[in-house]
């Protein structure tokens, strides 16, 4: 009997279902035998035995040599391909661009570091090509070559990819997406840079084993990404997280967002830098103001660099203080270019937060800086072009 289309639809989702519980477990708890992952995912054996051999036709999952045996013969072993492909992920700021090749595990394999000022849109977006060009070209071979680009942008990210607004680029509608897309005929995901970053961390750094993350992503501005309940929190309309444009000081110094006493104006690298210029600091050129000159400045016991760094560190612990009162995280992650200043920036930091958080929201609170510092964004866009790539892949082929 010829089946409803509702009727196959069903089925099509619940194979897809299946599938896709199926290379998770395979992927978390490589190797694994057959019979493992029919017990774990309560599937029955026919159905695994016939999905993994779609999966291994797909160089998805490959099979290893025999494992142990419980008694009988000893079965042959499923493990992950992560070499099946590999992802782009790439870390736009406003002073630099950052690209890593990851395989789908988010293993590194080759990444390429740009550094620049006040560039207009073509020369970064020349920039941009020049990067992922590069890694294109040292790209191993794979079943799958590179299976998508994500690019991480300092600004609002409209759901369907278009950045409305990036006040630091001085950018305003720009759709980078359909650029991308059209110069590599590959899937382009373009995300604001800090949720990106909070993924990253959750994925592959401090965050790991965290369900209620805060991430800081502390570079010339300042940007946060929420994970909720173990999820990215994007808002109704994906533009959450604009903590860096939250007002700290009334009647405060105009922003280039329209709004005056925005807490990056304070708390950022370029905050930091700009307070830096009203010094007298050896060297003093101007070309040598830079977080790396001030560090080394720092490092050689310059207490004037020093108290900038106390400063800059009590700002960011005074924006940190507000967010904590709203959500009550488990975790604080501070992360982007200032988490390398993490000696200089810490105490001042956490004092503030001690001295003004309330009481019962610093219990079981973790403040952390990255350990991931400059990657996360990178890192974090790499994983949702993995994990776009592996939901199209699990799609029932006679359906699709």
């Amino acid at each position: 009997m010829k089946l409803k289309s509702s009727e196959t639809w069903n089925q099509h989702v619940v194979k897809k279902g299946n599938k896709s519980l199926i290379l998770d477990k395979i992927k978390d708890s490589s190797p694994i035998s057959r019979a493992t992952v029919a017990s774990q995912t309560g599937l029955n054996k026919g159905t695994v035995s016939s999905l993994v051999s779609e999966l291994i036709e797909d160089h998805l999952i490959y099979e290893s040599g025999p494992g142990k045996s419980s008694g009988g013969r000893r079965p042959v072993m499923l493990l992950f391909n992560n070499d099946a492909g590999y992802s782009i992920g790439l870390d736009l700021g406003v002073n630099y661009l950052l690209g890593v090749l990851t395989d789908l595990d988010g293993n590194v394999h080759h990444e390429k570091m740009l550094t620049f000022t006040n560039l207009t849109y073509n020369d970064i977006e020349s920039k941009l090509f020049s990067v992922i060009d590069y890694l294109i070209a040292n790209a191993p071979a794979s079943p799958h070559g590179i299976i998508g680009i994500g690019i991480g942008v300092p600004g609002i990210v409209a759901k369907n990819g278009e950045i409305l607004l990036a006040p630091n680029l001085n950018w305003e509608n720009i759709d980078l997406k359909t650029v991308i897309e059209k110069r590599y005929d590959l899937p382009v995901i373009v995300e604001n840079e800090a949720n990106a970053g909070a993924y990253g961390e959750k994925k592959f750094g401090v965050g790991k084993d965290f369900k209620n993350i805060i991430y800081v992503s502390a570079g010339i501005g300042i940007g946060v990404g929420l994970i909720l309940n173990g999820e990215l929190y994007k808002g109704n309309n994906g533009f959450s997280g604009e903590l860096g444009h939250m007002t700290i000081q009334v009647d405060g110094a105009p922003c280039r967002c329209g709004n005056e006493g925005c807490w990056e104006l304070y708390a950022s690298e370029k905050a930091l830098l700009n307070n830096a210029k009203k010094l007298t600091l050896s060297p003093p050129s101007e070309e040598d103001f830079c977080l790396a000159s001030l560090v080394e400045l720092a490092e050689n016991g310059d207490e004037e660099v020093i108290e900038l760094f106390a400063q800059t560190g009590d700002y960011l612990g005074v924006g940190i203080n507000n967010i904590i009162n709203i959500f009550n995280p488990q975790q604080v992650i501070i992360g982007n270019r200032l988490a390398t200043s993490q000696k200089w920036l810490s105490k001042s930091l956490n004092k503030r937060v001690t001295n003004q958080a309330l009481w019962f929201q610093q219990s079981d609170l973790q403040i952390n800086f990255s350990e991931l510092s400059t990657h996360s964004t990178a890192l974090g866009m790499a994983a949702f072009s993995i994990e776009n790539f592996l939901r199209f892949s699990i799609q029932d082929r006679n359906l699709v």
